[in-house]
């Protein structure tokens, strides 16, 4: 996920899913709705349909699911917005960036009044599927994709830290974190304040990396891995 700032909006939006989901739990059986319904949208512009009654119905699913879809992501950037960052992983300011409107109403408005356009197109082109997740370096007012590799990582960490700590606030439990060469490109600075992070959430979390330095100053269990002659093995180290 290093380069989540700079790849393109799909990465993004999996993101802003995935946080949303942990966050609103319901969010993954609208957002599997609404992308079954563009689905059958996309294959009737495709295959050049242009009887309005089936487009009306499936217009009307997906201004339904979408409108629920998009107050979701809404829902969870403004949970991760309420949250303290850490003195060492700087304050990411969050907002959604995309075409269309938001109510049911007026999605269901927009589809209908661009199926010429989509048609033309060859796909849908406005609605929640289009949205972007925009970050933007709060003490430096800069935007993520313009920051420093380390800066893109450090708000990526500050972003993770704060979704573990929305989920253990709304749900009394936090999370089990699962993160792989998180520490890496990290200084010892940094690190430390990582590990006491997670302390602080008391949170299971499972920390993988290619060499025992990335893990200097953490309190934990390690564990070696490694393959001799084909087979894995797993030996506890201390």
């Amino acid at each position: 996920m290093d380069r989540l700032w700079t790849e393109g909006a799909a990465e993004r939006r999996r993101f802003l899913d995935r946080v949303t989901l942990s966050l609103v739990p319901e969010h993954g059986d609208v957002a599997i709705a609404y992308d079954r319904a563009l689905r059958e949208r996309n294959r009737l512009i495709r295959d050049g349909v242009r009887d309005p009654g089936w487009f009306a119905a499936l217009e009307e699913t997906m201004a339904a699911a979408g409108a629920r879809l998009a107050a979701h992501r809404r829902t969870a950037v403004a949970r991760l917005d309420r949250g303290e960052a850490e003195a060492a992983f700087p304050r990411a300011e969050l907002s959604i960036e995309g075409e269309g409107p938001r109510d049911a109403a007026g999605l269901r408005d927009a589809l209908r009044d661009e199926r010429a356009r989509d048609l033309a197109a060859g796909r849908t082109l406005a609605g929640p599927h289009r949205d972007d997740l925009r970050a933007v370096y709060a003490a430096k007012g800069m935007e993520a994709r313009l920051c420093s590799t380390g800066e893109q990582k450090a708000l990526l960490v500050s972003l993770v830290l704060a979704n573990a700590r929305a989920v253990a606030t709304g749900f009394g439990r936090a999370p089990v974190l699962l993160l792989d060469e998180i520490t890496a490109h990290l200084d010892a600075d940094r690190r430390a304040s990582l590990f006491s992070a997670i302390a602080a959430l008391g949170a299971q979390a499972f920390l993988t990396g290619t060499g025992p330095e990335l893990f200097e100053g953490i309190d934990a269990e390690r564990f070696a891995v490694a393959e001799t002659g084909g087979a894995s093995s797993v030996t506890q180290v201390a």
